[in-house]
């Protein structure tokens, strides 16, 4: 797929072809309509990966942690406007954009760091959905995960794939709302004497910072607004929507969904686990632990919860992962292509094996996707930082002042927990080995 370059050095109007502040604002209906990466994006953060390292949070620190919320609906609507300013701006994707700014070099580097944490992601993704079905079915995990391979290549070999990603993944996003806001109720709800203290006094439990940093890094990072400057073009986005109101919807649509989903799995974990000091490793456990509360119908929700997940984040990251990799070595990035659809097949491929081989133990691959995850936010972020307070890219029109600054904090805050997280953890992680 092609993308036409714009005169950097023209007006903002000009360079646009209309005057932004005269674009229309739409109507809720309509800005509904124009909802789309944001529903992939959800899909793909919310995978098996996140159920454990939100249900480990709850269950480890119980609601001291909730106040992680905040920074993460900050973050993740900073980001993903950050994303589509700068695309709309330069007529560009991200990676595509940073190629342009900063050298082919800088976008292959920032697209393979960004292709690796969605490979790690798979991993996981391809344990989760297996896991799914041995709770509904009862089967061997391999057989279960095997089969929703199966339904995964149909869809990639389909044609109109991103059609057909967007409606599968929103289908999945449902299912996993309604299944753990039922398992939330049937708890009893949670202390919001507690929930409001834990949201409101900001500091760090002991030993926390890693598990915090999986999940800011899997909640909030900056590859789903990326991912989604590529996905606007198969949504047929115009640059007239980043001031209608249309991106705006779709990247506050994105951040909601998933806080409400990552956010009732913490709770949870707070409610059910954190009392009785159970420690969570895979995301199956849960369908076990809450046998009380849902009685028979404990593993069947959580499966469906879980096959959600998986199949939703496998659907929509795979593809993610060779379209943002193809984007750094300047290849075709259209999901119909053959450039994306055939390197899908042999990620999943090598995923598959390496999962087999393991045993399917979902834990060190979890940490592992989530330590590649926080490594991509500084990489990627960087140059989205250096060329969102370029001049020339609000040439005759006023820069988003509140987004520079809110890009620069977040992208900062970010920088801090990885450092401070990989600093403990990396020699952990290479002794494991």
């Amino acid at each position: 797929m092609a993308y036409e370059k714009v005169d950097m050095s023209k007006p903002v109007p000009e360079r646009l072809g209309f005057d932004p502040n005269a674009v229309k604002k739409l109507s809720f209906l309509e800005m509904l309509k124009k909802i789309g990466p944001g529903i992939v994006a959800t899909g793909i953060v919310i995978g098996p990966g996140n159920i454990t390292t939100s249900a480990m949070l709850g269950a480890n620190y119980g609601y001291t942690m909730m106040w992680l919320l905040i920074p993460v609906i900050v973050m993740g609507i900073t980001f993903t406007m950050a994303s589509y300013r700068i695309s709309t701006m330069t007529g560009m994707p991200v990676i595509h954009a940073i190629d342009h700014y900063f050298g082919r070099v800088a976008a292959a580097f920032c697209g393979t760091a960004l292709f690796l944490a969605c490979f790690f992601f798979t991993l996981g993704n391809i344990t989760g959905t297996g896991a799914g079905m041995t709770l509904i079915f009862g089967f061997d995990w391999r057989i279960g995960a095997l089969i929703m391979l199966a339904v995964l290549a149909f869809c990639y070999l389909s044609k109109g794939v991103y059609g057909k990603v967007e409606k599968g993944i929103l289908i999945c996003i449902i299912g996993m709302i309604v299944s753990f806001f039922a398992t939330l109720v049937a708890t009893g709800g949670p202390n919001w004497g507690a929930f409001g203290q834990g949201l409101t006094n900001w500091k760090f439990a002991d030993n926390s910072f890693t598990t915090a940093l999986g999940y800011i890094s899997t909640n909030a990072a900056v590859t789903a607004g990326i991912y989604g400057t590529y996905l606007g073009f198969e949504k047929n986005w115009k640059k007239e929507d980043l001031f209608n109101g249309a991106m705006r919807t779709d990247a506050i649509f994105h951040i909601t969904t998933v806080v409400l989903i990552s956010g009732s799995i913490v709770l949870v974990g707070a409610i059910v686990l954190n009392p009785n000091g159970i420690a969570i490793k895979a995301p199956a456990q849960l369908g076990d632990l809450l046998r009380p509360f849902l009685g028979n119908a404990a593993p069947i929700i959580m499966g469906i919860a879980i096959i959600g997940a998986g199949f939703s984040s496998l659907l929509g990251n795979t593809q993610r992962g060779v379209v943002l990799f193809n984007a750094g070595i300047n290849k075709e990035t259209a999901l119909d292509s053959k450039a994306v659809k055939i390197p899908c097949f042999v990620c999943l491929a090598v995923a598959s094996v390496i999962c087999f081989s393991y045993g399917g133990s979902p834990t060190q691959l979890i940490f592992i996707a989530n330590v590649a995850t926080s490594v991509a936010t500084p990489v990627a972020g960087l140059f989205m930082v250096l060329i969102l307070w370029k001049k020339e890219l609000f040439n005759g029109y006023k820069a988003p002042r509140v987004l520079q600054i809110s890009m620069t904090v977040c992208y900062l805050f970010a920088v801090y927990m990885t450092i401070n997280a990989l600093t403990d953890q990396i020699p952990k992680l290479i002794h494991a080995f």
